[in-house]
C-alpha cells in the first residue's frame, strides 16, 4: 500500500513517512497541495494521505476539496495532521471530504490509532 505525506515542514514529512513506513506502506510526499495533486496525477491515488493544513500555495483545506472532486477517489483516504484545533476547523475538513483528522503534536500510536479506523493498520 501507499501513503502520500503532505506537509511544508520537510522533518515533519520524514516523521510521518518513518511512521507509515513501520506500518507497511511506500511513501512519496509534497511540499503543498498542489505537489500532492501532481504527484497523484502522476503516481494514481494511495491508499492514505497524510495532509498538514497550513502550507503554501495550496493549503491542506483547499487539497482535500480539490482531491475529493477527482474521479476515482473513492478508495482514498485522507487523514489531516496539522495544528489546526478548532472545532469548526476540524469540522469544516470533514465536511470537504477529510476521514480522519489528528491534531500534533502526534505519537505513532495516535497515528496507527487513527489508521485503525480507517481500517489501514495491521
Amino acid at each position: 500500500m501507499r501513503a502520500l505525506i503532505v506537509d511544508d515542514s520537510r522533518t515533519m514529512r520524514i516523521i510521518i513517512s518513518k511512521i507509515v513506513k513501520e506500518l507497511g506502506f511506500e511513501t512519496g510526499d509534497a511540499g503543498h497541495g498542489g505537489e500532492a495533486l501532481d504527484w497523484i496525477a502522476n503516481n494514481g491515488f494511495p491508499e492514505l494521505v497524510c495532509c498538514d493544513w497550513n502550507m503554501p500555495e495550496m493549503n491542506g483545506l483547499e487539497f482535500v476539496k480539490a482531491a475529493r472532486e477527482l474521479p476515482g477517489n473513492e478508495a482514498m483516504q485522507i487523514m489531516m495532521i496539522t495544528t489546526e484545533s478548532e472545532a469548526e476547523n476540524v469540522m469544516a475538513a470533514l465536511e470537504s471530504g477529510a476521514n480522519e483528522y489528528l491534531m500534533k503534536p502526534f505519537t505513532k500510536e495516535s497515528i496507527q490509532d487513527k489508521m485503525s479506523i480507517l481500517g489501514l493498520a495491521p
